[in-house]
């Protein structure tokens, strides 16, 4: 059973009867004005419950007696921004993209809107900085599996590549050598296409890689290496790889083939928004 609280010899405040180890607890009251604090905020709390959203339901909250609605002030917000750029939207709409430079204030307001629609959109692959990643193209470059003109990159966007959403989408397909190659003739392969941007992995297989190269890759790639953008097939020339351009991945991107997917924004965007991220992108310093 607790003990009794008691009062210490010497005048100190009575304890809770609490003891460990010959430590006690005094029993000191909270202060008046904290607890009236603490009383306030409990009915401000129940106020604000009643008033505004508060409570999560299954599919939402509470509504609240004022009906106030955190969604509602951010779309009034969006409206009001959309209602205030639409005279320069609809103007970026008409434009002709390739005739853009000839109307400064236009190609202006699309490059800053371009940005926000990038950074929207776009940077979670492409990077906030659109330098891209393993897999996803650096758009700072000037190098285009499907060509940087404004044009091109208009329809890159509004179509995407290799998806099934858009029958206008790009698209190619790499074969999976790995289903009809010996992998001696792969390793062959490999080395001569790095040989064609710097040093193989094992010079002596170059020469019959060239064979190889010019009997499964060359009517993509190019007798060259150089690739063709028609068909997307990126150059094998230039020491710029998207998925790594060590032995290994080469290996690897031959033995398995890639297909990288991009979605078409034509069905998410307006046609202003994709005009307008057509041209960020085109200015960032790789557009032709």
């Amino acid at each position: 059973m607790a003990k009794t609280p008691k009062k210490k010899q010497n005048q100190d405040p009575e304890t809770t009867g609490h003891q460990w180890d010959g430590i006690e607890e005094f029993n000191n009251p909270l202060p008046r004005w904290w607890l009236w604090t603490f009383y306030v905020t409990i009915i401000w709390g129940i106020g604000y419950s009643i008033a505004y959203p508060a409570w999560p339901m299954i599919s939402k909250a509470t509504p609240g007696l004022l009906g106030y609605s955190t969604r509602e002030e951010v779309a009034q917000e969006m409206a009001r921004v959309e209602s205030a750029n639409a005279e320069n939207m609809s103007a970026l709409a008409e434009v002709d993209l390739t005739a853009l430079a000839e109307h400064p204030e236009i190609q202006d307001y699309a490059e800053k809107a371009g940005s926000s629609v990038f950074l929207t959109y776009c940077a979670q692959c492409h990077g906030s900085g659109a330098a891209g990643a393993k897999g996803y193209p650096n758009l700072l470059d000037n190098e285009w599996l499907w060509g940087g003109d404004i044009e091109a990159i208009y329809t890159t966007v509004a179509h995407g590549i290799r998806n099934d959403v858009d029958p206008e989408a790009r698209y190619s397909q790499m074969p999976a050598f790995g289903e009809f190659l010996e992998d001696e003739e792969i390793a062959a392969a490999a080395n001569y296409v790095l040989s064609l941007s710097g040093e193989p992995e094992d010079p002596s297989l170059v020469d019959e890689g060239e064979t190889v190269f010019m009997d499964n890759c060359a009517v993509c790639h190019m007798e060259d290496g150089t690739g063709d953008r028609t068909q997307g097939a990126p150059n094998l020339a230039d020491a710029i790889w998207l998925f790594g351009g060590d032995y290994e991945t080469v290996v690897e991107t031959i033995t398995y083939s890639r297909f990288g997917v991009m979605p078409p924004w034509s069905n998410r965007l307006t046609d202003a928004e994709v005009k307008a991220v057509s041209a960020y992108v085109h200015q960032l310093g790789g557009g032709e």
